[in-house]
């Protein structure tokens, strides 16, 4: 009997988790597709922005991964169509066909129609924006050490941060302690210069999808870490080194952080029908697609109603991600030995966030219970390690976190790709 084959869209946890769990799956031969050719971990991202680890930490080969695992492949290419007549897909590299087809492309960025912050702001969602932040960050530093202008100067000492949702708390967090630990260390000529951190965001607190003690306790941290947080403050446009809200109030600055939301990526020959609010895919029980007998989709593109805990979808989690990636290959392994499949359920373990050194937030399910301080900075940074792809990953970043904690080692404060001849061209 031929052996069927099987295509995953996106090596993110939902893909890299389905990937390995079939590997050596009889019957089954896995091609997965993504446009990087490594798999990366986006719980850290914000720590390579910053500069805490180098991007080796957070990113391994999807070859490297498959290495001796004959029934898993890897394509290089980035999704361009879906032919369900034909059940091929077309990519930017040639086409593929599939039996089964597995859509785990996550999410981007929503700048939720504001073209203005979409060209000028500075997002966060993969490898590439994490470098582009870090390089920024440092060329700003650079330039204010030499420029004379003081109202550059000044919209250069305000950093703003709009989402103020895990990434958006860990990257304040992050940004608040380099400025009390090591800023002047590496920058001397910013002594007595004072960086301003906002925080911002339309909700009415930080960490909404967290308890309220958690909340509490994170908003009261950051302002003890001097971030101005401001809540119930939309952001309406960035224009001219000004942020604009909808109620008329502003903040000069050359620096948006842009955390603020998410959405799922549409694919051309995907029924309109198929999607909801935020371009998500709607699925059964069994992560099947609407009206497609042989499309599946996980992670943070679908959602799923049928989970009795969560009768209004899942969280956009990376746990929620990783679990269904799991079961469906526990569903696409039985379905070769003509057994039944289970739907799925996700077991919520809880949630957790970074605020800076010794201080985090974690909700946990099992026992009922919220953790602050440093034993839940401790449970993050074991969480976090623990789930990281590889060996080497976990030895990478332990040693970085090591040396940044108790070593108090200087940051990895390298440009990657961009030089300057020509200091007028900073301007």
């Amino acid at each position: 009997m031929k052996d069927q084959q099987i295509i995953i869209i996106g090596g993110g946890f939902a893909g890299i988790n389905l990937a390995k769990k079939l590997s050596g799956a009889k019957g089954l031969q896995v091609t997965l597709v993504d446009r990087n050719n490594y798999n990366f971990f986006p719980p850290l991202l914000y720590q390579v922005a910053t500069g805490m680890l180098d991007i080796s930490s957070i990113t391994i080969p999807f070859r490297t991964l498959f290495t001796k695992k004959k029934n898993l492949h890897f394509r290089l290419g980035e999704l361009e169509a879906i032919d369900t007549e034909t059940n091929t897909v077309q990519l930017s590299t040639g086409p593929l066909h599939y039996d089964y087809l597995v859509i785990a492309t996550g999410t981007e960025s929503n700048f939720f129609g504001m073209e203005t912050i979409e060209k000028n702001a500075l997002p966060m969602k993969n490898v590439n924006d994490a470098i582009k932040l870090r390089n920024y960050l440092i060329m700003e530093g650079e330039k204010y050490t030499f420029c004379t202008n003081e109202d550059e100067k000044r919209k250069m000492r305000n950093i703003v941060i709009s989402g103020a949702g895990p990434s958006g708390v860990e990257i304040a967090g992050m940004i608040a302690e380099m400025r009390k630990r090591k800023l002047m260390d590496i920058y001397p000529e910013l002594d007595g210069e004072q960086l301003n951190i906002y925080l911002v965001d339309a909700a009415s607190t930080v960490l909404p999808p967290m308890s309220e003690k958690s909340q509490k306790y994170t908003q009261k941290t950051l302002e003890n870490l001097g971030i101005i947080v401001k809540l119930n403050k939309m952001v309406s446009d960035y224009k001219d080194d000004k942020v604009y809200f909808k109620d008329g109030e502003s903040i000069e600055t050359k620096t948006l952080i842009w955390t603020a939301g998410v959405t799922g990526i549409k694919i051309k020959g995907i029924r309109e029908d198929a999607y909801v609010k935020g371009n998500r895919l709607i699925v059964d029980a069994f992560n099947k697609v609407v009206h497609y007998r042989n499309i599946y989709a996980i992670g943070d593109a679908c959602i799923q109603k049928t989970d009795p805990e969560f009768p209004e979808g899942h969280p956009q989690l990376g746990s929620v991600a990783q679990q269904q990636g799991k079961v469906l290959a526990e569903n696409f392994v039985a379905m070769t030995m003509n057994k039944s499949w289970e739907p799925f359920k996700y077991n919520d373990k809880g949630a957790m966030a970074i605020i800076g050194d010794q201080k985090a937030v974690a909700d946990m399910t099992f026992p009922k219970t919220t953790l602050t301080g440093w034993i839940a900075w401790f449970s993050w940074l074991f969480v976090h390690l623990f789930l990281l792809v590889s060996y080497r990953n976990k030895f990478r970043t332990f040693w970085n976190w090591f040396n940044a904690y108790v070593g108090k080692g200087h940051s990895q404060g390298v440009m990657v790709g961009q030089t300057v001849t020509d200091p007028t061209a900073l301007e």
